[in-house]
């Protein structure tokens, strides 16, 4: 089908991470663009801000003009939104052409040279930085990012000139086999959303579907130890293991993060890192191996590394001082806590860490509920937030505080949001973190202001 068609482009669930990129995208190139999401947020004040716009109230049948006119309207919706939704509901019964929105994104980077991120982990910053690498560099790109780049503060940059666009490549609802990437990074393949692909063999049977769809001419960029095979060319990666592109001596010299990175055909010293941690020290070596296939030297490598900024709610630090170092952050998987959990201890070896997690549905704290326990109790002080169900309805008997029954820590707690900003007030040095994938973050400002305050009272 052709886009080009259609004058309107609406949204149902506007406010997504990636549906924002999406709406972005047609409102760049003239398209209508309006949307519906659950609630207002940051994003959705940016994208009103931008001139496209949202409600946040089901109107069922009274969509509004001129998005009601089904021969001029592509409707994009996201798995996530309820279906019995009013306004999907009439618009699927009134016979309007609707698209999920990996359809769409498939429909729009056919015509370019797709470059795919992929894995269970590590998409987000793994795509930014790719993108900031090639943006910074002679070739440039376009990318459809699931989070907001700090290099860009945006999850969409556009470049009419390049041929190259980054595409994260989800795996949630299968919607990655919607798309045929001339290359891809592939991160992790550890077993998540199993509510969706029933099991973890049926769960890596989607990232094989997935990787025998890159060009034939393209380049796969996976992570040592994957179970993965492809008529593609293949280059692995791994921090302190053999590998085609190996990571080595992780360092700290004065405050920043460094790395080597050594392969069969060169070893280049004294990498620096825009963004700390051993998992970033990964997505680095993925990123240094794509670039160098699509034809970066060194120069630009290091260049683009080092002005890395990370991504909003990847190991982002909120408050860094001597004493005390706040860190929020995305993580939402057993693995994922692990990586930031083992990157803080590296990196504050001697610091206290209070961590407060909210677990992110009710199913995968139920499919990993003993993985989550042993991460969680890595944690000097550890606070669980109740669970947040997303799309789903409670499951009776996971809870928060069977989740703690599970955890070893000798100090451990369920609070509330508000009686866990309360117990931040009591804390004057270590490390804090804020950890998961829900609604945690309407507490992240709160918290931040609150240090920050106290910080002012005893210099004061």
């Amino acid at each position: 089908m052709e886009l080009e068609k259609y004058k309107n482009i609406y949204f149902l669930g506007i406010g997504g991470i990636g549906m924002s990129a999406l709406a972005r995208y047609f409102y760049s190139k003239g398209f209508n663009v309006a949307g519906y999401d659950k609630t207002p947020s940051p994003l959705t004040d940016e994208l009103q801000k931008e001139g496209i716009v949202c409600h946040f109230e089901d109107l069922g049948p009274s969509i509004p003009a001129p998005y009601s006119n089904k021969e001029e309207t592509l409707v994009v919706y996201t798995p996530a939104i309820p279906q019995n939704l009013g306004e999907y509901l009439h618009l699927k019964h009134s016979e309007f052409k609707l698209l999920k929105r990996a359809e769409v994104l498939g429909l729009i980077t056919k015509n370019s040279k797709g470059l795919g991120v992929a894995g269970t982990h590590g998409k987000t910053t793994t795509s930014a930085m790719l993108t900031h690498l090639l943006n910074e560099s002679r070739l440039k790109c376009n990318a459809f990012l699931g989070g907001i780049s700090s290099n860009f503060s945006s999850n969409f940059v556009s470049d009419v000139n390049s041929e190259l666009t980054v595409i994260e490549a989800d795996e949630f609802d299968r919607s990655f086999l919607q798309l045929h990437p001339f290359a891809t990074i592939i991160t992790s393949t550890d077993a998540d959303h199993l509510d969706i692909y029933g099991d973890s063999k049926t769960f890596l049977e989607g990232f094989q579907l997935y990787a025998n769809q890159i060009d034939k001419n393209g380049l796969i960029v996976m992570k040592k130890g994957l179970e993965l095979s492809s008529k593609t060319q293949i280059k692995t990666y791994a921090i302190n293991q053999k590998a085609d592109f190996e990571g080595k001596n992780l360092r700290i010299e004065n405050g920043n993060f460094f790395m080597d990175i050594v392969s069969n055909f060169f070893s280049w010293t004294n990498i620096e890192l825009g963004l700390p941690g051993i998992h970033n020290a990964e997505n680095a070596l993925a990123c240094a191996a794509l670039c160098l296939f699509l034809g970066l030297d060194e120069a630009e490598i290091r260049h683009g590394l080092k002005t890395f900024k990370g991504v909003k709610r990847r190991f982002e630090y909120k408050i860094r001082t001597e004493k005390l170092i706040y860190i929020d952050d995305y993580a939402h998987h057993p693995t994922e806590i692990k990586a930031l959990v083992d990157s803080v201890k590296l990196i504050y070896p001697n610091k206290k860490i209070t961590g407060i997690f909210q677990p992110h549905l009710f199913s995968r704290t139920k499919d990993f509920i003993e993985d989550f326990a042993e991460e969680l109790s890595k944690i000097d002080d550890l606070i669980l937030l109740p669970i947040y169900p997303a799309r789903e309805l409670p499951m009776e008997g996971i809870t928060s505080e069977y989740l703690l029954s599970k955890c070893t820590n000798l100090q451990k707690n369920v609070l509330s949001p508000q009686e866990a900003i309360d117990k931040v007030k009591r804390i004057e040095e270590g490390v804090i973190l804020t950890i998961g994938a829900g609604d945690i973050d309407r507490i992240v400002i709160n918290i931040q202001r609150l240090i920050i305050e106290q910080s002012s009272n005893l210099k004061s």
